[in-house]
């Protein structure tokens, strides 16, 4: 392995549109970060594009004529044991009666902004779904003890949402903290329970009509809003097109998530909390995948051996610690492990797959940019490592300097970069992911640190 403690970088294509970018020796405000525009590397983006109704809808439509068996999208469990399953057709019929509520009692449109603080559950995908359908931009943000009212207004301050979703836990929480937010207008409860001045959602569901018509959004329209965690400084705000999040970085994960036609997905992180997380989701059901819900407050191991022994899950998401208590198991229905949220050590990887006789494959990732690198079952496996670049993206190893590194026999000292470095400017070469690694003589990655405040995309710090 060469070299050591240099900053791992993103280096973008010269004609990307837009990204988060870095000059050296200059401060930017920069608050708000956008992925690469995914047509300036050659690949071909429609104008239109619109997830519920050009994938979800299509599978729907398949059902609907016999031509694809009702396998469900959406499979939960309950802390009871209890199951659903919500085929493509179901889930579509449920999103289009949340986008009656949506357009017609809180009296959102084409490009308003809706905030969600849900966990995964039917009801969070709806109204996501319900949000990508009539071209409201949704901020996501997934819940946690973390989650403050105070950060509540910063993120409302900074998304300017018009509405507000959330459950029972944090109705309180998010009163508290409407006190200085003039674009919030609309409040909408998912509970059992009742709250004073919040609209019930699961009555308003039992007597909306599917909404029919669906916007014709632009590829480039806003999709969703991420927030960093903002440990060190400001949390920034990251926003993802219709194409970008629903299309092109789902795409970027299919090569990682090897997920197949009829196969189970189940991530024990936050599901709906981050780029990389929703990415994954979103990629399942562009495959016509499944995904699987279990309600685990906090990680168990024995709650997870249990329902692994109990359902056909095909593929697990979890991050590295997760796996490491989890040794010495082996379930019939698993294929497929991937891992993100840290690197995953190589006693860890060795254990598993001389128990499971599968390996784990690693991918890394940021909320401002999805999966960044990753390993696969078409490259040659190096436990511990992060594995090759995935497109659309050119990682790069650079000094203090911002040069980009190309001796890799070169020893460096770890160079720390401030958020106040960050840009969100068109037309430059460099995204700073913060980290600190090294790039090998075949060209795999391996992180070794980092050095700001990027959020991780299962819920646990980088």
């Amino acid at each position: 392995m060469l070299g050591r403690f240099q900053l791992f970088s993103l280096a973008q294509c010269f004609r990307l549109g837009f990204g988060a970018c870095c000059y050296p020796n200059q401060k930017f405000p920069a608050q708000t970060i956008r992925p690469p525009d995914l047509r300036s590397l050659g690949q071909a983006v429609s104008q239109n594009f619109n997830f519920a109704k050009d994938v979800l809808d299509q599978w729907s439509q398949l059902e609907k004529d016999g031509l694809r068996e009702p396998y469900p999208a959406l499979w939960e469990v309950s802390a009871k044991g209890e199951e659903d399953k919500w085929s493509s057709e179901r889930m579509t019929q449920l999103s289009k009666k949340t986008a009656s509520i949506l357009s017609d009692t809180c009296a959102l449109s084409h490009g308003d902004r809706l905030m969600i603080i849900l966990p995964p559950t039917p009801e969070a995908y709806w109204i996501c779904l319900a949000c990508v359908h009539l071209g409201i931009t949704f901020q996501e943000s997934p819940l946690s003890p973390k989650l403050t009212a105070k950060k509540i207004r910063y993120q409302l301050h900074m998304s300017k949402a018009q509405c507000i979703v959330a459950n029972e836990a944090m109705a309180p929480v998010v009163n508290s903290a409407m006190s200085d937010c003039p674009t919030l207008k609309t409040k909408v409860l998912v509970s059992d329970k009742s709250y004073d001045g919040w609209l019930d959602f699961k009555k308003l569901i039992q007597v909306a009509p599917p909404k029919q018509t669906c916007v014709r959004t632009k590829s480039q329209d806003l999709m969703a809003i991420f927030f960093t965690e903002g440990t060190t400084g400001a949390p920034k705000m990251a926003e993802y097109s219709q194409y970008g999040l629903g299309m092109g970085f789902s795409q970027t994960s299919r090569q990682w998530m090897d997920l197949q036609l009829t196969d189970v997905l189940w991530s024990l992180g936050d599901a709906f909390g981050g780029s990389l997380s929703l990415s994954n989701v979103l990629e399942a059901w562009l495959q016509g995948a499944c995904l699987f819900l279990c309600r685990m407050p906090t990680f168990c191991p024995e709650t997870v051996l249990n329902v692994l022994s109990r359902f056909p899950i095909t593929t697990l998401s979890a991050n590295p610690e997760m796996y490491h208590k989890l040794l010495h198991y082996r379930f019939k229905s698993l294929k497929h492990y991937v891992a993100a949220g840290g690197c995953t050590s190589p006693g860890v990887i060795k254990d598993w797959k001389r128990t499971t006789k599968l390996n784990i494959y690693e991918g890394y990732g940021q909320t401002e940019t999805g999966l960044l690198c990753a390993t696969s079952k078409i490259i040659k496996l190096k436990p511990g490592s992060l594995g090759k670049p995935l497109p659309p993206y050119i990682v790069q190893i650079v000094d203090e300097n911002l040069n980009i590194f190309k001796c890799r026999f070169l020893d460096l000292s770890f160079y720390q970069v401030s958020w106040e470095e960050y840009a969100s400017a068109r037309g430059h070469m460099l995204y700073l992911t913060g980290g600190r690694g090294i790039m090998d003589e075949d060209s795999y990655f391996w992180l070794s640190g980092r050095a700001d405040d990027v959020a991780n995309p299962l819920g646990q710090r980088l």
